[in-house]
């Protein structure tokens, strides 16, 4: 899987895991060069808990609060981690839906 933005790889793993129809990418997949996080930007999943965001930014193209993730998250989400998930501004490319999890 690939998450491309202004026609960049910005993370690319083998295997991802998809809650609500998005792919949450593993930690180490993410290009961290292009990501900043967005600290006084923040919202709360009723199941999965506190989301904390990251704008990304590729040849001077910026999006902002374009990809999330839960740094501690509920016990039922527990799986996603540290994983990153992103706003349809980045381009989900490749791969197969491994990894699917529901919330019921």
């Amino acid at each position: 899987m690939k998450a491309l933005f202004n026609d960049v790889v910005i993370a690319e793993a083998d295997e991802t895991v998809i809650v609500e129809g998005n792919h949450y990418f593993p930690p180490e997949s993410l290009n961290l060069e292009f990501f900043s996080e967005t600290p006084a930007y923040t919202t709360t999943c009723a199941w999965k808990g506190l989301a904390s965001y990251y704008d990304v930014e590729v040849d001077g193209e910026r999006a902002e609060a374009v990809a999330w993730t839960y740094k501690d998250p509920s016990e039922r989400a527990s799986n996603i981690k540290d994983h990153v998930a992103f706003y349809p501004k980045v381009r989900i490319e490749g791969g197969s839906k491994r990894g699917f999890f529901s919330r019921n």
